[in-house]
């Protein structure tokens, strides 16, 4: 069996490298579940990103959200 990498994009897969097959020549192409293709960001680099709400004083709007 030969391996062929291709990308996928505007609804059809274009392979990396060229191919030498015959035109209308019928293949079956084996995708990967998608979890082992797209990156899952790490939780700990997400939760190390700072964030700036851009109020100094966090405690000063404590008690509107409160019952």
């Amino acid at each position: 069996m030969t391996h062929i990498e291709a990308v996928f994009e505007h609804g059809l897969f274009r392979p990396v490298q060229p191919i030498s097959l015959p035109e209308q020549t019928r293949v079956t192409v084996a995708v990967p579940d998608l979890a082992s293709v797209i990156p899952t960001p790490d939780v700990r680099e997400v939760l190390s990103r700072r964030h700036s709400s851009g109020s100094t004083d966090t405690a000063a709007r404590h008690n509107e959200h409160q019952p």
